[in-house]
């Protein structure tokens, strides 16, 4: 196969995608936080561990704090293990994302991992969203809750991000995918972007619409990042070309989340999601252009919430809530 004529950056999505595929994710570099990032607020609410390879961030009433990528990356797989705040976090949120809104105000791009507080005793929420081209008047949510606390240990959070398609993962595990299509056309991230992470006050939306707020009695709020890995073609920020080298690999990989991993997606997404943009029929009478309707996602989803997703009314009942030991035991992937 000869392959010295295609983009270099192209190149690098081949090898990337060969070596991810190949279910050697592990193998990818963890770098130093300072090889990769740099503050981005907070003053001491960011700390960096002695050995360089963990930082914590914490909230309190005076700020949260953040860091960024000390590059642009137009495509890549980047990823971090993150510990969150544990016992009452209603209005914290903690993002893990990329985006370029401080480069385009008016139509920047973003890929966003939040993850939204809760009061004592229910369960941390997963937000994922995708901004393409300034399209924030269509949000393309997506909300799950998880098979673990992820308050008692680390757990690794990635994205990867090609020129055709999305996927976000929690433990290597796929728990969505967005396939670039010519219907999306500029609202797919096409413009290089820095990643991001911060702890920050979402009181007016984040737990229930804003109902339950930070309640700072239980500050500082620490979240903990670790495992960090950029691997990404990085752009250079004035001249917005890549500074990729040239990819040695010219494997043939496949296109798309394989059978396995579709298999695992799936399962995750039957047990754990609880929210997607693509049947809210409150918002969109008819789903955005983009989105591929799964009937069983349908029907689970309307009947979890016959208002949002079915149309009809609420009726009152009771909702029980399963323990934490059916959920490790349900995502057995």
């Amino acid at each position: 196969m000869v392959v010295s004529h295609l983009p270099s950056g192209f190149l690098l999505i081949l090898s990337l995608f060969a070596v991810l595929v190949s279910g050697s994710r592990r193998t990818l570099p963890i770098i130093p936080f300072d090889e990769g990032y740099t503050q981005l607020f907070g003053d001491d609410n960011l700390v960096i561990h002695k050995d360089g390879k963990k930082v914590h961030l914490s909230l309190d009433e005076r700020t949260g704090s953040g860091f960024v990528s000390q590059d642009l990356y137009l495509h890549g797989y980047f990823s971090a293990s993150i510990k969150l705040p544990a016992d009452y976090t209603a209005g914290v949120v903690v993002a893990f994302y990329m985006s370029n809104g401080d480069m385009f105000e008016k139509n920047h791009d973003e890929i966003d991992f939040e993850f939204l507080g809760n009061i004592r005793g229910k369960d941390w929420r997963i937000q994922t969203n995708i901004y393409g081209n300034g399209s924030t008047n269509v949000g393309r949510e997506e909300r799950y809750s998880l098979w673990f606390d992820p308050s008692d240990d680390f757990h690794q959070y990635s994205i990867l991000w090609t020129d055709s398609q999305i996927i976000f993962y929690v433990d290597n595990v796929p728990i969505r995918e967005v396939k670039r299509t010519v219907s999306m056309g500029g609202d797919f991230p096409s413009k290089s972007m820095s990643l991001y992470a911060t702890i920050w006050d979402g009181s007016d939306w984040a737990t229930n619409g804003g109902k339950y707020r930070v309640n700072y009695k239980y500050a500082p709020y620490v979240t903990e990042f670790s495992d960090f890995v950029l691997h990404g073609c990085a752009v250079d920020p004035i001249e917005q070309i890549s500074k990729c080298d040239m990819a040695q690999s010219s494997q043939a990989i496949p296109t798309g989340v394989n059978p396995l991993q579709r298999i695992k997606m799936d399962n995750f997404r039957t047990k754990y999601m609880t929210y997607s943009y693509c049947y809210d029929k409150a918002r969109y009478k008819v789903p955005p252009s983009e989105c591929v309707i799964n009937h069983q996602e349908a029907e689970r989803l309307k009947s979890f919430d016959p208002v949002t997703f079915g149309g009809g009314r609420r009726h009152r009942g009771k909702h029980h809530r399963r323990s934490r030991s059916s959920h490790a035991e349900a995502i057995s992937i």
